[in-house]
């Protein structure tokens, strides 16, 4: 992995002396600094920030995010259950757009193999596509969620920005995107059309309303996600100014907390990326620390892992089977974290591909669905995808 420390330059950040007693995260972090290159081999997570911006969407100036973010970061008290973490510093941007793209590519490729988790600070909100790129050597399918006011496809494909870049990655060839699913959007900015084209294609998008009223309805999307992009802009101006595009509604600024906190805690997921956070537009650094709260979060969550799928075995759940129609429907409930599962069918002929993506995170409220005689949704769809 000696190679990849090669595209970063150190953050610029002044990391907080520990002479007060007090434990930050900063006295569990090894950050690159002029005269100090901290290598990521024993790291459990991996942060680098990415300064570009030429994809954003009027949102010029969310290059700069990434040591603004760390300003914050590094000032935050520690975790109960410590973890280990190197920050990179900073690829910065490429000749290219598609220059920036590659050298990103490259970083999450070789973190990703090396089992370390990337945690990227943007920076723009296309380069998602180069991070999801980099599990195409990994030779697994990828179940990616984004948190989005809104649905970032359609305009020429000649273009790639952050408003298109879905269009890359729905497009890729090979094609190893399992599923899609985006959190928070807000209905007046989707078209129609491209609703009904999610529907057809068996993704997930789940309303504003629907998360800001019951945040745990998001619990089991981000529990079976691979990659999570948040883009900033997702929460609500009065809560997060600091976007070039600003929204009267998002998310609030706990459930945004709460919504990194559950991705931290998927034992699935393998990457998280921050987009969009602009510090042209911050007051007082008041969106820089919520921006920082937000990484925080994601990491506590990861401390707090408990081992259950896919790094748990089926034989310690406890086991439900319920008549359906024409089929056996069989949830699986964990006895340490209550969380549960439902087994979809999964067809021989289908080789490995999608083996790991047939037992399906769900709620208890999926199983008494089921109970009642009626098809829980993301069984129907995850057994679409596997047919």
């Amino acid at each position: 992995m000696e190679g990849l420390l090669d595209f970063f330059r150190p953050a610029e950040v002044d990391i907080p002396s520990s002479e007060d007693g007090v434990r930050r995260i900063a006295d569990s972090s090894l950050v690159h600094r002029a005269g100090f290159l901290p290598s990521p081999e024993d790291a459990e997570i991996v942060i680098f920030g990415v300064q570009e911006d030429r994809g954003a969407v009027s949102n010029d100036g969310c290059a700069e995010a990434p040591n603004s973010i760390r300003a914050h970061l590094y000032q935050l008290h520690d975790f109960d259950q410590s973890l280990s973490i190197v920050d990179l510093g900073d690829i910065i941007a490429g000749a290219r757009l598609e220059d920036t793209y590659a050298a990103v590519k490259v970083v999450c490729t070789e973190l990703l193999k090396a089992d370390k988790i990337p945690v990227i600070l943007g920076g723009s909100q296309d380069l998602t596509y180069a991070a999801y790129a980099a599990y195409e050597e990994l030779e697994q399918t990828v179940n990616l969620v984004t948190i989005d006011r809104r649905l970032d496809f359609g305009g020429s494909p000649d273009e790639h920005h952050a408003h298109n870049y879905l269009n890359r990655i729905v497009l890729h060839q090979p094609n190893y995107l399992f599923n899609y699913s985006n959190i928070a959007h807000q209905r007046y900015l989707v078209d129609k059309d491209l609703l009904e084209l999610m529907e057809k294609m068996y993704f997930d998008v789940h309303r504003l309303g629907e998360i800001n009223s019951a945040i745990v309805n998001a619990e089991p999307v981000l529990r079976n996600a691979d990659l999570v992009s948040f883009d900033f802009g997702a929460i609500r101006t009065s809560d997060a100014p600091a976007h070039g595009v600003p929204s009267p509604n998002g998310l609030y600024a706990e459930g945004a907390c709460q919504l990194c906190r559950y991705a931290g805690m998927a034992d699935k997921l393998s990457m998280f990326g921050l987009f969009g956070f602009n510090p042209r537009y911050d007051e007082r650094g008041r969106s820089a620390e919520l921006a920082a709260q937000l990484i925080w979060h994601f990491m506590e969550g990861i401390s707090q892992r408990r081992g259950d799928f896919p790094v748990g075995s089926k034989s310690d759940y406890i086991r439900y089977i319920v008549p359906l129609a024409d089929h056996q429907l069989v949830f699986y409930k964990s006895p340490l974290t209550d969380r549960w599962w439902m087994d979809v069918p999964y067809p021989s002929q289908a080789g490995n591909r999608f083996m790991r993506h047939h037992l399906v995170p769900c709620t208890y409220a999926d199983y008494q669905q089921a109970t009642n005689d009626e098809m829980p949704d993301r069984w129907w769809k995850t057994f679409q995808k596997l047919t």
